[in-house]
């Protein structure tokens, strides 16, 4: 085949290279380069500067940090237990009702995020629940647009659990509590922290939503940058995109090892 020919491979990866520098690199590398931008007139910045990190540091910009990631964090906490009970509460359903069952999981993630957050201002502005102007309000949008996605990933590991393993465990007189703790549950670890991780960074980066329900004392991090490019200051917008984009891989980069250790282990 034509791959297996070293020109090939070498015109391959060439390709794909140029086009996730074309598509991801070049973006992040211009973010990156108006983050230390003193003056951009020209092809170039005139001088590079670190004002702009140490300017940000001492406004609401670090509170703006530790709400998101303090949204993400319970979101996807919430998103995940939810999501595991679901799948496997429908394990062994099958057929049509299966169908319809994962249809209804998915309709938050098809739906777009601006609509969710409509929805939640228009139900809960009033009493007799009355949420508008709290944070409770935007953790339940960041659940809600996350949650199908969790569902998804454990359910997908719990369909390549053989259901021997369980079986075994009952025939050995396991009770059906120890035997989702120590038997299901330690087998689908790497799709459970995969799941947490996938959730924690689309809550991280969730914009529409959380822009129309958002309360003057809870501000993320997303809608702080929309709120300075907004007003012109894109110097200091980038200078938070590379803070919330390090933020992020930092924090996945650590549950990245946590779930290799757990697969090793499994």
């Amino acid at each position: 085949m034509l791959l297996w020919a070293k020109w090939g491979k070498w015109l391959t990866w060439s390709g794909t290279a140029l086009l996730f520098c074309a598509v991801y690199g070049l973006p992040v590398a211009m973010i990156a380069l108006a983050s230390i931008s003193g003056q951009w007139n020209g092809i170039l910045p005139s001088h590079l500067t670190l004002e702009h990190y140490a300017r940000v540091l001492h406004t609401d910009s670090a509170s703006q940090l530790r709400v998101s990631v303090l949204t993400g964090v319970v979101a996807s906490v919430a998103a995940l237990v939810s999501g595991t009970w679901a799948a496997l509460a429908l394990r062994r359903i099958k057929g049509l009702p299966r169908r319809v069952l994962d249809v209804v999981f998915f309709v938050p993630s098809a739906v777009p995020s601006v609509s969710i957050g409509l929805g939640l201002l228009v139900a809960f502005s009033r009493p007799p629940v009355l949420l508008n102007g709290t944070a409770t309000i935007v953790f339940i949008a960041h659940f809600l647009l996350i949650s199908a996605f969790t569902y998804g990933n454990v359910a997908a590991g719990l369909a390549r659990v053989a259901p021997e393993y369980g079986e075994v465990a009952q025939s050995l007189g396991a009770r059906p509590l120890y035997q989702l703790s120590r038997v299901t549950l330690p087998l689908v670890a790497p799709y459970l922290l995969a799941s947490f991780s996938l959730s924690f960074a689309l809550s991280m980066g969730e914009l529409g939503a959380t822009l129309m329900i958002y309360p003057p004392g809870w501000v993320t991090l997303p809608v702080g940058i929309f709120a300075l490019s907004d007003r012109g200051a894109i110097f200091d917008a980038a200078t938070l995109t590379m803070i919330l984009g390090i933020g992020t891989l930092a924090v996945l980069m650590g549950l990245s090892r946590i779930s290799n250790r757990a697969m090793v282990r499994g």
